[in-house]
């Protein structure tokens, strides 16, 4: 009987022989039929298979997937839709590891650093959310979701070195409790409830503070003393370097433009508010 053998397969794909035998014991590649000396031959549907398994494990399917692809179990083009995904996270992880070591080579993290960084790094996309849903659910009950979301850190696919930093250190800094309560004291005297978002106290004080420094007001002058509260919680819970970290490093992790420092205005508001000024 005309056909191919093992070796001929081996020859034309490229594949060793072994190789070969071994997709055809796994019934994989079937032989059409024997030689008169008993060994296997193959047509050149079994070529048209090997090729094709060939390519699919070069693409990094396993063997059982193969199996339904080239006994057309499956199709080929769903099977190739879910390959792509699937290699899709597996780059995004990489990519995420590289950056991360990259960080720690960068900042000469200590084990322990590295090991804390590398943990929050490497939490699946679905994670990294719940952890800033349950620090958001915790602080932000009540206001507008866009102010939410504007607060809201979005880690992308690909993130730079800063950006790792920036989101281990985002999310060590979620978990302080401390935080947690003067975020939640901000929310509670922010425009709660509102159908829009609306600036809140701080945003307000803020503008007359940016605005009488513009004018140039001594803030020991009467004109100033006008324009505060002395020993107004708020004022003093937004001055909270934490939460200008925050803002910060939120900033980073977007990809937006940094903040506005704040210090300036409040150490200005600090000063007209002194009794004793």
């Amino acid at each position: 009987m005309d056909g191919y053998t093992i070796g001929d397969l081996a020859r034309r794909t490229g594949l060793t022989v072994k190789t070969v035998r071994f997709y055809s014991d796994k019934g994989i590649v079937p032989p059409s039929g024997r030689s008169h000396a008993g060994y296997r031959l193959y047509d050149l549907d079994a070529l048209a298979r090997l090729d094709l398994v060939r390519t699919l494990r070069e693409l990094g399917l396993n063997l059982a997937t193969i199996r339904k692809v080239v006994d057309r179990e499956l199709s080929l083009p769903e099977v190739a839709a879910a390959h792509a995904e699937a290699l899709e996270v597996q780059m995004r992880t990489l990519r995420l590891r590289r950056a991360v070591l990259r960080a720690v080579a960068r900042r000469g993290s200590t084990p322990e650093e590295t090991d804390i960084m590398h943990k929050l790094a490497r939490l699946s996309e679905d994670e990294r959310r719940r952890l800033i849903d349950d620090f958001l659910d915790a602080t932000l009950t009540g206001v507008h979701a866009g102010v939410r979301r504007n607060l809201t850190p979005e880690l992308p696919d690909d993130p730079e070195v800063e950006q790792v930093e920036a989101w281990v250190e985002l999310a060590e800094l979620t978990q302080d409790p401390g935080f947690r309560a003067a975020v939640r004291f901000l929310a509670e005297h922010h425009e709660a409830g509102a159908s829009v978002p609306r600036p809140g106290p701080v945003v307000i004080i803020r503008s007359q503070v940016r605005q009488a420094m513009a004018a140039g007001v001594d803030p020991a002058s009467p004109e100033a003393k006008d324009l505060v509260e002395t020993g107004n919680p708020l004022m003093e819970a937004a001055g909270d370097p934490r939460w200008t970290r925050y803002l910060t490093l939120l900033a980073i992790v977007n990809g937006w433009l940094p903040p506005e420092d704040p210090a300036p205005l409040h150490e200005w508001y600090a000063r007209a508010s002194r009794k004793d000024s």
